[in-house]
């Protein structure tokens, strides 16, 4: 989804959506008779594009809209009405209105795409980091989950991330195998979000071992998927060990 920093922009580009295309036709109106109509349908789906990588999805399907509407009202017989005679002429406004429709699916399709495709390089570039910091030691564990938390942070879209040391009963678990459990349910969290009365807790293990465990706050709304959530089960598998190299360093220097 694309977000907009104001709704004053929001509004714009709404205004823009509806706008551009009535302006060509008005524009194209002193020339109507010598330009061909499936010209016009043409500029109007150039208009379309545009509007749609410009904006999102809903100003590019208003767009669509609107460019069959002024299609119909200033191009095609009889002018300045809602009324199409001609079968060629209602074949065009059809098939102007699927191909501006279809080019705006497209654009959304190819923007959530890219942000995707940046989520999931972030991820990796976190989880790099987070393993290239185990690997070269000389971190303290409390260095080490302290940059985790707000990895974490990253990778699900929380709005908070803990670590405790200890253990507790009746918190919702993020298991390893990317589910999420409620009294022994499994909740649906690509749909229902992760649960925001109670943090959401991710264990900590190496060998076996408890080692602690990874405690999320949730807004309303948030939705890790499950690649997401496979992630931050890897960023707390590489803590994991990595308490385990240090009280294993510990245990024998002492």
């Amino acid at each position: 989804m694309v977000r907009f920093r104001s709704w004053p922009g929001r509004r714009g580009s709404l205004v823009l959506a509806v706008v551009a295309p009535v302006a060509l036709c008005a524009a194209l109106v002193p020339v109507r008779g010598s330009v061909a109509n499936t010209n016009a349908a043409l500029l109007l789906v150039l208009v379309v594009v545009a509007v749609a990588i410009a904006g999102h999805r809903v100003a590019g399907l208003l767009s669509a809209v609107s460019a069959a509407l002024s299609f119909d009202f200033f191009l095609t017989r009889p002018y300045e009405q809602l009324q199409i005679v001609t079968r060629a002429d209602v074949e065009t406004t059809v098939l102007l209105l699927l191909v501006a429709a279809a080019v705006t699916e497209i654009a959304h399709w190819g923007r959530r795409e890219q942000a995707l495709a940046g989520r999931q390089a972030g991820y990796l570039d976190g989880m790099q980091a987070a393993a290239e910091t185990v690997a070269g030691g000389g971190t303290s564990p409390s260095e080490l989950i302290d940059r985790v938390n707000a990895q974490m942070v990253t990778a699900l879209g929380v709005a908070k991330c803990r670590f405790d040391y200890g253990s507790g009963l009746g918190y919702p678990r993020m298991e390893h195998d990317g589910r999420v459990l409620r009294d022994h349910q499994v909740l649906d969290v690509e749909s229902a979000g992760l649960p925001t009365d109670k943090e959401t807790e991710l264990l900590v293990e190496s060998g076996g071992t408890f080692g602690g465990r990874f405690l999320f706050t949730a807004l309303p709304g948030t939705r890790p998927s499950r690649s997401q959530r496979l992630v931050a089960i890897a960023l707390a598998n590489l803590v994991g060990a990595a308490l385990t190299t240090y009280r294993a360093g510990e245990h024998h220097r002492s």
